[in-house]
């Protein structure tokens, strides 16, 4: 709900600058065109206004917590009319008994009543309806901001979950490694628990980053690929190629690791030979280019199989973070497959 305008240091200073207005013009005209004395014009100027200044106080309060929805001009000039009736009653009710010695003004003040209450209504009515659209304008912002916040709050959760999704499917297949290190190689064990920790540890670290740096990222992504070398061995390898000025570029933080244990997935786990997985990384047209490449064997899977869980995820975080489908592609020819993946940079 939007805040009265009564409570706004602004309105307050033109609410006191146009009353003082007021008066002393109703004061002046009363005065020198009508001439009568300076009392009863004063009095006359300041009671008027004052009244009428009243009234829209009390139309402006009210219509930060209750505003009409079903015929509701024709209800709020029907509310003015009344306020402006009142207004005038209680003015010359007043000015009545203060001046009843003064016969002339009294005739006046009745003769002037219809235009009085004409200037009245009109001016409430147009205090009214300003009111009115302020109000209402104030309360679709607020409305605008409590859905952006909400699709936010929706984003960041969904962000959340993806980024964390893969994390546990990794983590097991890890655990299942060193328990069979243990007995086979307990020294081999223990190196990969440690780089298991290193891993964690990093993964802990940018839980809360909006964006990190692609180098960042790349030494991020050697403590999972150590870990991967120690249960592979020797049938893993990586070339990593980064441009100088990628190196800074700024990216998603955790989107590379599911990128590449998909490549070691579909490149390994249905092949018993050695194979070395690529990294590209370079920038163009403000935006960073990251290709990862793998080899397959097309005769033991579907070329389609490497878009599994582990992509989908990326496309969509990447989509939920820039707003765009085209951010990542994936092709394969013959025995490659290659996954690329744009990131807008900040401008």
């Amino acid at each position: 709900m939007a805040k009265p305008l009564s409570t706004q240091p602004t309105f307050r200073l033109t609410f006191v600058i146009s009353w003082t207005a007021g008066v002393l013009a109703l004061t002046a005209l009363i005065y020198y065109w009508f001439g009568f004395g300076w009392l009863p014009a004063l009095v006359d100027g300041w009671l008027s206004v004052s009244l009428l200044a009243l009234d829209a106080l009390l139309i402006v309060h009210n219509l930060a917590y209750y505003r009409p929805t079903s015929g509701r001009y024709l209800f709020i000039l029907a509310v003015n009319a009344t306020l402006a009736a009142a207004c005038l009653y209680f003015g010359y009710y007043i000015c009545g008994l203060l001046f009843k010695d003064q016969p002339l003004y009294l005739d006046w003040l009745k003769a002037s009543l219809p235009v009085r209450f004409l200037v009245a209504w009109i001016f409430l009515s147009a205090i009214s309806l300003l009111s009115f659209f302020w109000y209402e304008i104030k309360a679709q912002q607020e409305t605008i901001e409590r859905k952006e916040t909400a699709e936010k709050l929706a984003t960041e959760a969904e962000l959340f979950k993806l980024r964390h999704q893969l994390q546990p499917h990794f983590l097991f297949n890890s655990l299942n490694s060193i328990n069979a290190l243990i007995s086979l190689r307990p020294e081999e064990a223990r190196q990969m628990v440690q780089k298991l920790s290193d891993f964690l540890r990093g993964t802990l670290k940018k839980e809360d980053q909006a964006s990190t740096s692609l180098k960042e990222e790349i030494q991020y992504l050697q403590w999972y690929l150590d870990i991967e070398k120690v249960r592979f061995r020797h049938r893993l390898s990586t070339e990593i190629n980064c441009s100088e000025e990628s190196l800074n570029a700024q990216l998603p933080p955790l989107l590379l690791q599911p990128v590449v244990e998909n490549a070691i997935k579909f490149g390994l786990y249905d092949t018993i030979g050695d194979i070395t997985i690529r990294i590209k990384a370079w920038t163009a047209d403000n935006t960073l280019f990251i290709s990862v490449e793998n080899p397959f064997d097309p005769e033991l899977q579907h070329s389609t199989k490497g878009t599994g869980f582990g992509l989908s995820s990326i496309r969509r975080r990447l989509f939920l973070l820039f707003g765009r489908s085209d951010l990542l592609d994936t092709q394969t020819d013959n025995t490659l497959f290659t996954t690329l993946i744009k990131v807008p940079q900040p401008q």
